[in-house]
């Protein structure tokens, strides 16, 4: 709810006299003091599915207290946004930098470790291989309207670019070399299996750079989208174009949530190389197997298709979702009936839950991978809707006390 850090997290675990008193320490002569790496394994805990209970719990106390009866319906709105990963801005050569970077530190880390030769100068290695990058970084295509001057500087960025791979190779086979001397090392321990698997990883990277480097600057082949990878650390991170004025490209992943009409979150998805359309039907069937009160549901067009609409219809009252394209007079008639249109007018009210959740948290992830990133999501989404029932409460308490005349003074 704070969007804290873990340092903030330990400042408040440690030094916030309610706080400490919530978990369990009466005063300050307790001198039990949390450290940093308790409170990451403790979160860590916390699984998106135990966060997904959690959160019906909430949210059905919500209903609780703001529905007349619990036979109410619920009407929701659906839509996505973007959750950014903690990320750089990926071109194919840094993305190498950072394989060949990671490379060369683990392969002289488990090298000084089991005192293997051969990466004495690995820092050497790293400002050199760092060179060569800010080398190629620095050149730009020429502009000049003569043709030698142009093919002059293209054969020179190609030239970079040759060394460059051609460098990154090198140390690829020297890491490879390690790799052997290692697993012939005796009495190999469990860490150093897992560093190895952690090079393995940034050795597959780095190839992988490699390949369309080459294949990109030198043949002249347009790389497909599906083939890249726009982080090494975060390989979930997708190139996201959602056609926002002032921002060209989204670095994350999308989320899909689905809020009603007091503003509680029922449900959110994350979504895997998924479209809006994909998530449709999968949202209300999830949130109507925690709610089934849910019977009024308003989308984007970016929802629709006539699968989608046949298999909402079926489950729902009514289907808010407006058809892309060409209408007929059938799609005339339905998108402007008075409750089409009154579920539309308040479709809109879910970008004031998306704008909640990014002060929350979500307009960047800094949690690693793909678990830590659902997990990430997952607080947030309950920390909104525990601020929503605050909300409701207060405001309840506020109505109440209203309502009660204060007490006369008798005269004296």
């Amino acid at each position: 709810g704070l969007d804290a850090d873990y340092d903030r997290l330990q400042e408040l675990a440690n030094q916030h006299k309610t706080l400490r008193q919530m978990l369990g320490h009466a005063d300050w002569s307790d001198l039990h003091r949390y450290e940093l790496q308790t409170l990451k394994d403790n979160l860590r805990l916390f699984t998106p599915e135990v966060l997904g209970r959690i959160n019906a719990v909430v949210v059905r106390a919500g209903h609780n207290l703001v529905k007349k009866s619990p036979e109410d319906v619920l009407k929701g709105r659906c839509d996505s946004f973007v959750v950014e990963t903690d990320v750089h801005f990926p071109t194919d050569i840094n993305l190498l930098h950072d394989a060949i970077r990671k490379t060369i530190e683990c392969s002289a880390e488990v090298s000084e470790k089991l005192g293997l030769k051969g990466w004495r100068q690995s820092r050497y290695n790293l400002r050199q291989f760092k060179k060569s990058y800010r080398k190629i970084q620095q050149l730009k295509r020429s502009t000049s309207k003569d043709e030698a001057v142009r093919e002059a500087k293209k054969a020179e960025i190609r030239d970079a670019h040759k060394g460059y791979i051609a460098e990154a190779a090198v140390y690829l086979q020297r890491a490879e070399q390690t790799r052997t001397e290692v697993l012939a090392t005796p009495n190999v321990s469990l860490c150093d299996l897992a560093m190895l698997s952690s090079l393995d990883g940034y050795r597959t990277h780095a190839e992988r750079q490699i390949d369309q480097i080459r294949r990109r600057v030198l043949e002249g082949e347009v790389i497909p989208h599906h083939e890249k990878v726009f982080s090494i650390f975060e390989p979930h991170t997708e190139w996201i174009s959602k056609g926002k004025a002032g921002v060209p490209v989204e670095l994350g992943l999308r989320v899909c949530i689905l809020e009603d009409q007091h503003g509680f979150i029922l449900h959110h998805q994350t979504m895997e190389k998924q479209t809006d359309d994909q998530v449709a039907v999968s949202m209300v069937e999830q949130s109507q197997a925690t709610f089934p009160s849910l019977r009024v549901v308003s989308f984007d067009k970016g929802f629709h298709s006539p699968s989608n609409r046949a298999c909402l219809e079926a489950r729902l009252d009514l289907v808010a979702l407006p058809k892309k394209g060409r209408h007929s007079a059938a799609d005339d008639a339905r998108e402007t009936a008075p409750e089409f249109v009154q579920a539309r007018h308040k479709h809109s009210a879910v970008e004031s839950a998306i704008n909640g959740l990014e002060h929350f948290g979500l307009d960047l992830c800094p949690d690693h991978g793909i678990v830590g990133f659902k997990r990430y999501v997952a607080l947030a989404v309950l920390a909104r809707n525990i601020h929503r029932l605050g909300v409701v409460v207060r405001e309840q308490t506020a109505r109440t006390k209203a309502l009660v005349p204060e007490p006369q003074t008798q005269a004296a």
